[in-house]
């Protein structure tokens, strides 16, 4: 059910449009390389690429920064509100992103980062944190509290505490969170549509958006199978490099 889709993806994007509408199941009779060059520079799939490794980059490396120092906090200390804050968190990932579309754009309106990639940064952190600050707590939980007590006693702050043992300690659970969150960031397409209305800005969704409409009456569906084909590829690469350490990392915080 995954897999037929997206070789019949790939091997669209190899033929002509013809072969694409007259044989639409069998091999190209000749790959068709240029229809891959003609979708990154034509179409601007290059410009929108590397606008998504750019703002999806950021906002991982964000998210996963600011959740870990949160869920660090909230595992190790007790304080009035801990709990409290903590379920926020937790009541974030029940609210869908589409109720907050209108008070939203006109928050980051009034921030002057409209159609900017700094605004999408800061949009996809917030909705990433609710998750990664769940999935951290009870991974920091885990972890033995002897070793940062020890860290103390040897004069070690809080943060070289939390820097040099407690982060190396989860990185399993990091590789997880990122992975997850890199998977939500490059697949958004509400968001961006709302938040970038540039086009110079795009993101890959939105330009793929664009060129299913665009191209759709040029008839160029193999440059569009292109495109989507450029697409797939990071998110592919991503899962098979670390398909292990995803499991590893749910597990790894299951048991004390």
């Amino acid at each position: 059910m995954v897999t037929v889709p997206l070789l019949w993806a790939v091997l669209s994007s190899l033929k002509t449009d013809k072969e694409i509408f007259t044989s639409p199941w069998s091999l190209p009779a000749s790959l068709r390389w240029d229809n891959y060059a003609r979708a990154w520079s034509e179409a601007n799939i290059g410009g929108f690429f590397l606008n998504s490794v750019v703002v999806v980059t950021s906002g991982v490396f964000l998210t996963l920064l600011l959740s870990s120092a949160v869920a660090y906090v909230l595992a190790r200390f007790d304080f009035p509100g801990n709990r409290i804050i903590y379920y926020l968190f937790v009541g974030g990932m029940l609210f869908p992103a589409f109720l907050a579309l209108v008070p939203l754009f006109f928050v980051v309106k009034n921030l002057g980062l409209l159609n900017t990639h700094l605004g999408l940064v800061l949009v996809y952190t917030a909705y990433g944190m609710s998750f990664s600050v769940f999935f951290l707590t009870a991974f920091f939980r885990t972890l033995p509290a002897t070793l940062a007590e020890a860290a103390l006693l040897d004069g070690c702050s809080h943060w070289g505490v939390f820097f040099r043992i407690m982060l190396p300690l989860a990185r399993p659970g990091l590789v997880s969170v990122g992975i997850f969150q890199f998977l939500s960031m490059w697949n958004d397409y509400l968001l961006a549509l709302v938040l970038n209305t540039d086009e110079d800005d795009y993101l890959l969704t939105q330009g793929l958006a664009a060129i299913a409409v665009t191209k759709g009456y040029h008839s160029d569906f193999s440059g569009m199978f292109a495109g989507l084909t450029i697409s797939l590829l990071p998110v592919l690469v991503v899962y098979l490099l670390f398909q292990r350490r995803i499991a590893g990392g749910m597990t790894a915080g299951a048991l004390k």
